[in-house]
């Protein structure tokens, strides 16, 4: 165990702890899964999967409770895998290392895991905890939320018996959310023809490293640079005058994580070496004046790299250039009802090169369909414009705000008696679950709360201390303040 075991509520960072320890990126939960299992089995609780591979985990009332209504407490087993470039890291393998940094707890080189790992602590120990007053609970960790929601959109209707679901994936202590974004994965795709290079080249790669990078739905109005963006301004601006022959791009892991980090490999005439060099270090200086009060580490490097003898035809390497820059990107819209929230975005989040494919991959986000509708169609037009072939997937709905929602105003009298101030009742933009639980369950009351944690999907990512106790001291009042069934 680690030195974050010792901290209070123990209960919570000891289960936090131990979920540090076992690899449960996206796609790869199955070990976590099965340690949940095993354990709520050995503390003689009742628990299920489904089809799809969600847990769930049912605990009878205490004493006294049996007649409130059910509550389902919600978190996803999954988290994002980012590192830094000089970690040596396997998500799949190695465990995440926490650390105490101050009032912070944060991770080595690695993403924490946070989100959505502090809310899952938090809902074992409220299993674990003899002496919590609670009515019938229910505790449903979901599978594959940061890569595609595929526990949400696989939860089938009658498998939950709560009327009340509070999900643990919020990121701001003293915010209640009672609404999100919805979503839809854009691909454009390109079919790559290449040539012969004649003499006379040499091969360099052009990088662009250390930016921030951070969750494309909670961060993207905060002015954090695109690296693919950064990249597609360069070659859009200059490989015509440097006479560069592209030979792949790659940028981003995650098409819901601002790109840190992005990579062109260029075939350059040996005349212009010195030219490319002077004109990347003048853009490195152009971007700290544009971005340095945000992008405090932004570094571009033109590094040697093996000479291809193939590369992209000039007809296909000028469309994909321009796709890059003129690809929409960041906050389209903000919210007129709700000031100070993103309407609708997008995040150009991964470019990758295979031998006969060029593949930009985006996230749209919106509280509104007609804007998620607007930016499928800006793709749509742009990628059609450039010959490419533009697909979209994965499409999730929002949460749409219920102003009578009962557990809304529970909460905000509960939070009320124990602060002597009232939470602020938020709007999140960034896709929550509770969009996609409410199809099977279109009665179900919801509301979103969590601690504090910044710069998810980032290296940087770090939960603050105090508010783990504030989330835990809430939960434990909501509990208790649950209203009787009708």
């Amino acid at each position: 165990m680690s030195e974050i075991s010792q901290l209070s509520p123990q209960p919570v960072w000891q289960f936090f702890d131990k979920i540090c320890s076992i690899p449960h990126p996206s796609k790869h939960e199955e070990q976590l899964a099965q340690y949940i299992v095993d354990w709520a089995t050995s503390e003689g609780l009742s628990v299920t999967r489904d089809d799809i591979g969600n847990v769930i985990i049912r605990k009878p009332a205490t004493a006294g409770m049996e007649n409130r209504k059910g509550v389902v407490l919600q978190a996803h087993i999954d988290m994002v895998p980012q590192k830094n470039e000089n970690t040596d890291h396997d998500f799949t393998t190695d465990p995440i290392r926490p650390y105490i940094d101050g009032e912070w707890v944060t991770a080595d080189g690695t993403t924490l895991g946070a989100d959505n790992g502090m809310g899952m602590a938090t809902c074992l120990a409220v299993l674990a905890s003899k002496d919590i007053e609670h009515g019938p609970l229910e505790v449903l960790l979901t599978i594959d939320e940061e890569a595609g929601m595929t526990g949400a959109f696989g939860l089938k209707a009658g498998w939950l018996e709560g009327e009340i679901l509070l999900n643990t994936d919020s990121e701001q202590e003293g915010e209640i959310y009672m609404g999100c974004a919805g979503g839809v994965d854009a691909s454009i795709a390109f079919s790559l023809e290449r040539e012969t290079l004649g003499g006379g080249y040499v091969g360099k790669t052009l990088q662009i490293k250390g930016l921030k990078g951070g969750h494309s739905g909670v961060d993207i109005h905060t002015g954090r640079a695109n690296a693919n963006k950064l990249l597609g301004r360069f070659l859009a601006g200059h490989a015509n005058e440097l006479g560069l022959r592209l030979l792949s791009v790659r940028g981003g892991t995650l098409r819901n994580a601002i790109p840190r980090e992005a990579f062109a490999d260029v075939a350059v005439p040996a005349a212009n070496e010195e030219k490319l060099a002077n004109l990347f270090n003048h853009f490195e200086s152009l971007l700290k004046e544009e971005l340095g009060a945000v992008e405090t580490s932004i570094a571009l490097s033109v590094l040697d790299a093996e000479l291809s003898e193939q590369a992209l035809k000039p007809s296909v390497q000028s469309r994909i250039i321009a796709t890059i820059n003129a690809c929409p990107n960041g906050v389209i819209r903000m919210s007129d009802d709700i000031p100070g929230v993103v309407e609708t975005s997008l995040n150009l989040g991964v470019i990758t090169t295979e031998d006969d494919k060029m593949t930009l991959l985006c996230l749209i986000r919106s509280l509104a369909d007609s804007g998620r509708s607007y930016v499928e169609s800006m793709l749509k037009s742009t990628g059609e414009l450039a010959g490419a072939k533009v697909t979209f997937s994965g499409a999730y709905p929002g949460w749409k705000p219920d102003p009578e929602s009962e557990i809304m105003h529970v909460f905000r009298k509960t939070y009320e008696d124990i602060y002597g101030r009232a939470p602020d009742i938020m709007v999140i933009h960034a896709g929550l679950e509770c969009g996609l639980f409410k199809e099977p369950y279109p009665n179900m009351d919801m509301i979103s709360f969590g601690p504090t944690i910044k710069f998810p999907h980032s290296p940087d990512e770090k939960v603050e201390i105090a508010t783990v106790g504030l989330f835990w001291e809430q939960m434990v009042g909501m509990l208790k303040a649950i209203p009787e069934k009708a």
